[in-house]
């Protein structure tokens, strides 16, 4: 799991990256609202921790912004705003999620993982499609024009989860995983290799656009419809 960390009290964000990161996930960090606002709207986070007092802003105002631009990564608040006015205003800004301060981080991380769970339950699509490559879930079956493409279980499981991110970077900690349900440092190697394997099958064979990009130090990406 990506996770985006939004706090600009030092103790408590070295607190929460530091156990998220024992846990096996992936942390970035934001202090202020602008930072917030910027490394969100890309929608390549899991999940976002978010506090509400910020220095620059309010982040109730800021997550506001943030749902009417599109963004749709699940956000759990974490605040010291414990009032049911707070709670019901932070969760009508469109807050998923809201844990009033002083926490256990067990309870956080239960409620984080229930995010991600919910979250990935409601990508239910059937049918992925980039440009002239789609993807049947329910069949299984992956086609490009007219020509149906062989992939192994593994193979299907990594374009699927590109697909579902259309648009999007992802690292190879978020492929790792989702993907292998394994630690990056493990599998680093074995995801270029599978990526090398899709290459091989959905691009080189074919006349069109390479759907398969590499992004040099980060990770990978598929366009979306508008882009490809």
């Amino acid at each position: 799991m990506r996770v985006l960390v939004v706090e600009d009290d030092a103790r408590i964000r070295r607190f929460v990256v530091q156990g998220l990161e024992e846990e096996g996930a992936t942390t970035q960090t934001a202090e202020t609202g602008r930072e917030f606002a910027a490394l969100a709207s890309d929608g390549s986070f899991d999940a976002v921790i978010l506090d509400l007092g910020l220095p620059d802003a309010d982040g109730v105002d800021v997550l506001e912004a943030l749902r009417r631009d599109g963004c749709r990564t699940p956000v759990l608040v974490l605040t010291a705003r414990d009032s049911i006015e707070d709670r019901v205003r932070g969760l009508d800004a469109g807050a998923d999620d809201y844990l009033v301060k002083p926490f256990a981080f067990v309870e956080l991380s239960a409620r984080l993982r229930a995010l991600h769970r919910r979250n990935r339950e409601h990508d239910d699509r059937d049918h992925l499609s980039v440009a002239d490559l789609v993807l049947d879930v329910r069949t299984r079956r992956v086609t490009r024009g007219e020509k149906r493409i062989e992939l192994s279980p593994r193979e299907f499981s990594l374009l699927e989860y590109l697909m579902r991110h259309a648009g999007e970077v992802v690292t190879r900690a978020m492929i790792a995983e989702n993907v292998w349900d394994q630690s990056v440092e493990h599998f680093s190697n074995v995801i270029d290799v599978y990526m090398g394997y899709l290459r091989k099958k959905v691009d080189r064979p074919f006349d069109g656009p390479r759907l398969i990009c590499t992004v040099r130090g980060v990770g990978y990406t598929i366009p979306d419809n508008d882009a490809a």
